[in-house]
């Protein structure tokens, strides 16, 4: 059995990342204090990074 219907699926994988990321981002300038543009970006990316990894190991897999 596929681990996944629809591989595409996964990219909610990735989206976890780049929700946390934006939240990270929008939350300092809420509170006054300074915003981590460098954490920030990194943590959209690695929802990139996660979203099209978790495709292709779950695109890739067998149907068995």
């Amino acid at each position: 059995m596929h681990p996944m219907r629809h591989p595409r699926n996964a990219v909610f994988v990735g989206l976890i990342f780049v929700f946390i990321g934006v939240v990270y981002w929008l939350v300092p300038p809420i509170g006054g204090w300074h915003v981590d543009y460098a954490g920030t970006t990194m943590l959209i990316l690695l929802g990139v990074a996660m979203a099209l990894m978790a495709y292709v190991l779950i695109a890739g897999s067998s149907n068995d």
